[in-house]
């Protein structure tokens, strides 16, 4: 079976083991030192890893979620993988995944992180961990040196804009690809792989 191209594959634990056997590749060592040093700092929280499936420090462009959510935590009633990726087992990651490929995505290009960057057991997000994950922001991008977009992914994630477009990188925003949002409004969360390609062509226009 091929992890990486596969939808929900992080359901099998095979899936997840080869993808901890690559967190040594130059193109992520870095941020897996980063996310080392999240968890020193907040040691009460879950910071999961980046997944090495995608561009890691060689990504030009940053999709940005708004919290880890529960199938990306190892420690919670239904096992989860332990990363911010495309292939967890739950309808968002889905979404994202299949949207990646609709807007013809180099998975190669991207990098997938949040504005509040780890889980502490639940989906809400208080005011003063919010401002300290935008904060933390400017630490993340001084690893991404090819970084040219940011794509703020949800209305939560949009209030990182000011900080994002401080650093001199194009800014995009989308809908969330959750169930809720589908539900709500699916108009909106049909646009989002329009958006994302619309994102992806920077690259092509600033080079």
């Amino acid at each position: 079976m091929d992890y990486i191209n596969t939808p929900r594959s992080f359901k099998q634990p095979e899936a997840i083991a080869q993808r901890r056997g690559m967190l040594n590749e130059p193109h992520i060592a870095p941020l897996v030192a980063y996310v080392e040093g999240l968890r020193g700092k907040l040691p009460e929280w879950e910071f999961q890893d980046f997944d090495p499936a995608d561009g890691g420090t060689d990504a030009d462009m940053l999709f940005l979620l708004e919290k880890p959510g529960p199938m990306t935590s190892t420690s919670g009633k239904r096992m989860g993988s332990g990363f911010i990726s495309r292939n967890n087992d739950d309808p968002t990651a889905e979404a994202l995944f299949r949207f990646m490929s609709e807007a013809d995505i180099s998975r190669k290009r991207t990098v997938l992180w949040n504005v509040v960057p780890g889980w502490n057991k639940t989906i809400k997000v208080g005011s003063t961990e919010w401002r300290e994950g935008v904060q933390e922001l400017n630490n993340l991008v001084a690893l991404l040196p090819n970084l040219k977009t940011a794509v703020l992914v949800g209305r939560k994630a949009g209030r990182a804009e000011k900080l994002m477009a401080s650093l001199d990188i194009n800014i995009f925003t989308s809908a969330h690809p959750s169930p809720k949002v589908r539900s709500m409004n699916r108009a909106m969360w049909d646009r989002i792989p329009e958006q994302w390609a619309n994102a992806a062509s920077v690259r092509s226009r600033t080079t």
